[in-house]
């Protein structure tokens, strides 16, 4: 399954129980950037992807981009900055 995200916008892997994820979709939604949230604990298969983006740790909020590169807890500005470049 893809979850490469389409120009603009993120995909967000997340727990419904991270704070770290709360924090970023709060602040994503003041900014006004779209994004899909999938949890990992729901949807078979991410757990071991973001496993893999992540060099071996289950580590949320990890974000995807369009470009097909990925971010382990990024900060929002750092989300607008590489969504804009």
């Amino acid at each position: 399954m893809d979850f490469t995200p389409e120009s603009g916008t993120i995909t967000m892997f997340s727990t419904t129980w991270c704070g770290y994820c709360n924090r970023l979709k709060k602040q994503l939604d003041a900014q006004g950037i779209g994004y899909t949230e999938i949890n990992i604990e729901e949807v078979d298969g991410t757990a071991d992807l973001v496993e893999q983006l992540n060099g071996g740790n289950r580590t949320v909020p990890t974000v995807l981009f369009p470009d097909g590169t990925a971010a382990t807890n990024p900060s929002a500005a750092e989300v607008k900055s590489r969504l804009a470049a």
